[in-house]
């Protein structure tokens, strides 16, 4: 696998990005990987950007704001600029449409990015999105896990709560966490209304759930499919919690691979 990194810029934003993989006529669609709150797009989907890139994929993973040589206004940035951001990596990096994976807070910016750029999208994937109800506690514990200064049993703790099933490690995550990133992320959700944005545009969905993620509960997991209908795939991954990529990286990659190759093939625009 080739990997390399490119840095774009989009009016007072400059965002790095990280590309695995060569594109060539006839293979699949590029994909835009979108990571968690707060956390870069690095090392928790190394072994996915392998496998898609193997697969005949390019990947990109733009890196947000805070992150790496990504800069830009950190203060009263909303969903909608940081789908924008998303949008100009695809624009001068990618080929348009591209399927956008969003892991957790990224889900969020990839239903923006679908329903204000929807010819920029080819399908939307899910990966470890919040249902609509989410207990305190577990809604409050990435501001504990990313919080540097909090003793480490505190944040694994946390950890333990939020992102990581029982028999993973979760002192694997006490590291890779960009505070201020997180402020920023955290305040444009909650300048969000989700409602616009929740059916991703009209793009193919597919949702990935992790069976022990108390981000999204059991009793909600048919809700996408029976809102949206037929253009929502679902699929559990077994024995993973919120963190998701680092607990089962092969079976969501096997997911993911699988998904794409039984995509129709739709006319695609060089960019």
């Amino acid at each position: 696998m080739s990997r390399h990194s490119e840095i774009i810029t989009s009016g007072p934003v400059t965002i790095e990005t990280y590309l695995d993989g060569q594109r060539s006529p006839g293979q699949g669609p590029d994909v835009v990987v979108l990571p968690s709150y707060g956390r870069d797009g690095g090392e928790d989907f190394d072994a996915l950007a392998a496998a898609l890139a193997s697969a005949g994929h390019r990947v990109l993973r733009p890196q947000p704001r805070g992150i790496a040589s990504s800069t830009g206004p950190m203060q009263a940035v909303t969903m909608e600029d940081l789908a924008d951001d998303v949008a100009a990596v695809i624009d001068q990096l990618g080929h348009a449409p591209a399927v956008v994976l969003g892991h957790a807070f990224g889900n969020f910016v990839a239903r923006v990015l679908a329903t204000n750029h929807p010819d920029r999208v080819d399908a939307v994937i899910l990966a470890a999105a919040s249902g609509r109800n989410v207990d305190p506690e577990v809604n409050s514990a990435p501001f504990r896990a990313g919080d540097p200064s909090l003793p480490d049993s505190e944040r694994l703790a946390a950890l333990r709560l939020a992102f990581f099933a029982p028999g993973h490690d979760p002192s694997i995550w006490l590291s890779g966490w960009y505070p201020e990133t997180l402020t920023m992320q955290h305040g444009a959700v909650k300048r969000l209304d989700p409602t616009p944005y929740w059916g991703a545009g009209d793009a193919p969905i597919l949702e990935i759930i992790a069976e022990n993620d108390p981000f999204h509960a059991p009793e909600e997991w048919g809700d996408l499919r029976a809102e949206l209908g037929d253009r929502v795939t679902t699929t559990v991954i077994q024995a993973a919690s919120h963190a998701l990529f680092p607990e089962q990286p092969d079976a969501v990659a096997e997911t993911i691979i699988g998904y794409l190759q039984r995509m129709p093939e739709r006319d695609r625009v060089d960019a």
